[in-house]
């Protein structure tokens, strides 16, 4: 049976680096809400449209993009997804009370995971991670203009400026400013955080991983959750 993993923890904590490590080893789509949403409300043709304009606005001032019209983008793509059989991770989606849980019209993301794939096939994991650090890591990341890749660094002072996987130009993220940042955190503290209190409620078991250490120390451990 196919599984979806949904990866929760502040920006920084490594959510897109773990699914991306699920998708390379272990057959997964790593569905990144965050890159879909940037990619559609960002296209040249759709820039005339008062929705995406909005949407655009709230997405790179560090805001959520208004719930419903994420709602709608995942949940479709979700479905196509899981009803072709595969397994799906997710990245820090669904990122608001309503995207998990829906309304009484509209169905969360939760909802349509359980029916899509059952509800003991779906894990949630926490990567625990200190604010400070996770500040840091994406201060100083810069992302692939062409394949997206997220590349971390320590400290501002390397001079990369090409991506290592395919050689395409690196860019600074809007939403990695640091001013954004702490809005982001705010943001996820505020509006997000409180889906894993509402899952533990609803009987699902929360996984909490350590996010501090280096990626494949940290997949090692996510492993072995979904391997239960």
């Amino acid at each position: 049976m196919s599984k979806a993993v949904v990866i929760y923890g502040p920006p920084g904590s490594g959510k897109g680096t773990q699914a991306n490590l699920l998708a390379w080893t272990k057959n997964f789509i790593h569905f990144d809400t965050g890159k879909f949403i940037e990619e559609a409300i960002h296209d040249p043709e759709k820039a005339s449209d008062p929705q995406i304009q909005e949407a655009r606005k709230q997405f790179d001032s560090g805001v959520l993009v208004t719930p419903t019209f994420v709602l709608k983008l995942t949940t479709e793509k979700t479905k196509e997804i899981g009803e072709s059989g595969f397994n799906v991770a997710f990245s820090g989606s669904p990122r608001t009370m309503f995207e998990a849980f829906g309304d009484e019209k509209n169905p969360g993301l939760v909802e349509v995971l359980e029916k899509v794939y059952g509800k003991d096939n779906v894990n949630f994991i926490f990567l625990k991670i200190d604010p400070q650090i996770a500040i840091q890591r994406n201060a100083n990341r810069k992302v692939c203009s062409l394949c997206a890749t997220a590349i971390l660094y320590n400290d501002s002072t390397h001079h990369h400026t090409e991506c290592p996987l395919c050689g395409a130009k690196l860019r600074t993220r809007a939403v990695d400013n640091p001013e954004v940042l702490q809005i982001r955190i705010k943001e996820y503290e505020e509006r997000t955080k409180p889906i894993i209190t509402e899952l533990t409620k609803r009987g699902y078991k929360i996984n909490e991983i350590d996010g501090t250490p280096m990626p494949f120390v940290v997949f090692e451990q996510l492993k072995l959750v979904i391997s239960d």
